[in-house]
C-alpha cells in the first residue's frame, strides 16, 4: 500500500514560497534599518522594534490560552538567556549597518550554520565528524577571505556583525534547548518580555527626536518583522526544516539585490568568492544533518517491534 501523502509536495512548494517571500519582506526590513542608524542610535532603533514585535507576540500568546500559563518553564534561566541573546545580536546587527553595505554584512552572517554547529557540541552533546569539521574550516576560511585581515583595515563593522553571529547562533542552540521542555508559545513570551526590558533599559537614556519620516521608516521595521516572522512560522507549518533550511541563504542575494538598489554598492569579486565559500559550507552542514535525521529515522525503524 502507497502511504506517500498526495499532498505532500504541494504543502512543500507552499513553504519554500513562504519562505521566499518571508526573505524579501526581510531584506526591506533590513533596507529601513540601515537608514535609520545613520540618523539615530542603534539602541533606540532596536528599542522601538522590540516594543512593536512584543505587542504583537503577547496578543499573539493571549489568542492561545491565559498569558500567566505562557510564563511556566523549566528553565527560567535558560529563556532570560535567550532574550538577552537575541537583543545582543539585534543590537550587534544594527551597529554594524552604520558602517558597511547590507550585502557584506550578509555575506559575514552567511557564517551563522556553521557556527551553530560548532555550539552545537558542548550546549547540546552533538557529535560532529571529520566531513562537518572539514565543513566548519571551509566556513571560517570563506569569512576570512571577505574579512581579508592584514590586507585591509579591518572595518569595526565586522566585529560588530562577527558578535551579531555569534550572539545569534547561541540563541538558536538554546532555543533547540529549551524545546525539549517548553513550548514554543512560553519561549515566545520570554522572548518579548525580557527584549523590551532589556532594549529599553539602554535605548531609553539615548534617545533622540525623529522626524516623521524617521517614523514611518520604524512603522515599516516593525510591520516588515511581524509579518517575516510569521510568514516564516507558516512556512514551517507546511514543510520539513529540511526542505526550506537551504532557501534562506538566498538572504545573501537579496541583500546584494537591495544594497545597489537603494545605496548604489556592488559587492567586490574576492567578498563574493569568501560568501560562496561559506554558504557551501552552511549547505554541507546542512546536508550532513539531514543524511543524519534520516539514518536516525532507518535505525528507529529496524528496532522497532516485528508483530
Amino acid at each position: 500500500m502507497n502511504n506517500i501523502n498526495p499532498d505532500t509536495g504541494n504543502n512543500i512548494s507552499k513553504g519554500i514560497a513562504l519562505t521566499l517571500i518571508s526573505i524579501l519582506i526581510f531584506s526591506v526590513q533590513d533596507v529601513a534599518v540601515k537608514y535609520l542608524v545613520t540618523d539615530y542610535p542603534p539602541t533606540q532603533v532596536v528599542m522601538f522594534r522590540f516594543w512593536g514585535v512584543a505587542m504583537f507576540t503577547l496578543v499573539w500568546i493571549m489568542r492561545e490560552g491565559p498569558i500567566g500559563k505562557a510564563f511556566h518553564t523549566k528553565r527560567p534561566v535558560m529563556q532570560i538567556a535567550r532574550g538577552i541573546l537575541l537583543v545582543l545580536d539585534i543590537w550587534c546587527f544594527s551597529a554594524a549597518l552604520q558602517f558597511m553595505p547590507l550585502s557584506d554584512l550578509q555575506a559575514i552572517f552567511m557564517l551563522f550554520p556553521v557556527v551553530v554547529t560548532l555550539f552545537a557540541i558542548p550546549i547540546l552533546g552533538e557529535k560532529v565528524g571529520i566531513f562537518r569539521w572539514s565543513a566548519i574550516g571551509v566556513g571560517f576560511l570563506g569569512t576570512m577571505i571577505i574579512i581579508r585581515p592584514g590586507f585591509q583595515e579591518v572595518n569595526i563593522g565586522v566585529w560588530f556583525m562577527l558578535g551579531a553571529v555569534t550572539t545569534f547562533a547561541l540563541y538558536t542552540v538554546l532555543t533547540r534547548l529549551v524545546a525539549r521542555t517548553d513550548s514554543t508559545t512560553t519561549s515566545m513570551a520570554y522572548m518579548a518580555v525580557v527584549g523590551v526590558v532589556l532594549s529599553t533599559s539602554v535605548g531609553i537614556f539615548n534617545m533622540v527626536p525623529m522626524t516623521l519620516n524617521a517614523w514611518l521608516l520604524m512603522l515599516l521595521v516593525i510591520v516588515t518583522a511581524n509579518v517575516a516572522h510569521t510568514l516564516f512560522a507558516m512556512a514551517y507549518r507546511e514543510a520539513p526544516a529540511s526542505a526550506l533550511q537551504p532557501f534562506n541563504f538566498l538572504i545573501l542575494p537579496a541583500a546584494i539585490i537591495m544594497t545597489v538598489i537603494f545605496f548604489g554598492h556592488w559587492i567586490d569579486m574576492i567578498s563574493l568568492f569568501g560568501a560562496t565559500l561559506t554558504v557551501g559550507a552552511g549547505l554541507f552542514v546542512w546536508w550532513r544533518e539531514r543524511q543524519k535525521a534520516k539514518a536516525a529515522q532507518r535505525d528507529a525503524i529496524k528496532q522497532m517491534p516485528i508483530r
